[in-house]
């Protein structure tokens, strides 16, 4: 947050003030550098024993991952976001919805389950399996926390609060991206989660979170109040007009809602079709693999024919069509990471 004897004498909020005002905040600067760190040792742990780890996943953690939540909370955005509501805005959105998904891509549970020594990864998994994480994990407990949130932030007194209240301010941040983690990451993560839902519904999920950031929107645009009340007229910025910067929140909101939604549910679907492709190949090699048995046992010596079936009593072997297996959503076993063919260590 800008220091109230600055703001006065702050430029107008242009292209070039998002870097030139831009700021370091020393504490988030080292959390994310250290977020960074262990990712990129987990990577290369997994590296030095020979196992390989996706190249695009390590880039989606780190540049619009962690990259994005840098470029809104120490560029000029984080300067003007207690100056301007659509600096502000341009957080929410970022912090709220951006970086979560890109965390999520990264798959840094999956990450830490493949590196870390064999006590660790049984702690990790029984918390993954915990009633906690199953309460938190369960998309409809995230969704209501994803839609309510910003209807009490903006239509209380709790923002007016966090522009008063540098403590708050920042802790209304860390509420976004929890959220949003908790949101996106049942979702379109990649990381094995206890009771992950199915695709069909995941998707409809996502489509009704969609209309929230409309009618926040639309509602914040048409407004003839002010959400902070006189705050930012009291800041007797001559470049800047409360009024028509709400409006510009209230649109920012909007637009930048609907665009992450149907791009989220783009994802979405291709991570859908990945899977069931994957899926059907596996249940064939599965069959293959049956149908060899089952040849083999035919043309062993001594091997049983239905004739000599038929009068002994002894079983004949199954014909290649009687094969059956029980189908991947009936078996028990540890959760499989969604979107690719690892399972997660048993504990």
């Amino acid at each position: 947050m800008a220091a109230p004897g600055t703001v006065s004498a702050l430029p107008p909020f242009t292209g070039v003030s998002l870097v030139s005002q831009g700021r370091l905040d020393p504490f988030l600067a080292l959390v994310l550098l250290l977020s960074a760190a262990l990712y990129l040792y987990g990577v290369y742990r997994l590296r030095l024993r020979g196992d390989r780890w996706p190249v695009g996943r390590t880039l989606l953690f780190l540049v619009p991952g962690l990259g994005s939540v840098v470029l809104v909370t120490m560029s000029g955005v984080g300067t003007y976001d207690d100056t301007l509501l659509s600096a502000h805005m341009i957080q929410h959105m970022v912090l709220g919805m951006v970086a979560p998904i890109f965390l999520a891509l990264g798959a840094p549970v999956t990450l830490a389950l493949r590196m870390l020594p064999a006590r660790a990864r049984r702690v990790l998994v029984r918390f993954l399996h915990s009633r906690v994480a199953r309460v938190v994990a369960f998309p409809l407990v995230a969704y209501g926390l994803f839609v309510a949130t910003p209807f009490v932030l903006y239509f209380t007194g709790l923002y007016r609060l966090t522009l008063q209240h540098a403590w708050l301010h920042e802790l209304v941040h860390l509420h976004f991206m929890v959220v949003g983690c908790i949101f996106f990451w049942p979702l379109l993560g990649l990381d094995p989660l206890p009771g992950r839902w199915p695709y069909p519904a995941r998707a409809l999920l996502m489509l009704l979170s969609t209309p929230f950031h409309a009618v926040l929107g639309l509602t914040i645009m048409q407004s003839t109040d002010l959400i902070a009340g006189d705050w930012y007229p009291n800041l007797h910025l001559s470049w800047a007009d409360p009024h028509a910067d709400q409006v510009l929140a209230g649109g920012i909101l909007w637009a930048g809602g609907e665009v992450v939604s149907v791009t989220m549910l783009a994802v979405l679907v291709v991570q859908w079709m990945r899977d069931s492709d994957r899926e059907a190949r596996r249940v064939d090699r599965r069959l293959e693999l049956d149908r060899a048995r089952v040849r083999a046992a035919a043309a062993a010596p001594g091997a049983a024919t239905p004739a000599a079936a038929a009068t002994t009593g002894a079983p004949a072997p199954a014909a290649d069509d009687d094969v059956w297996e029980v189908p991947w959503w009936q078996t028990q076993g540890p959760v499989r990471s969604a979107g690719s063919d690892e399972r997660e260590p048993s504990p």
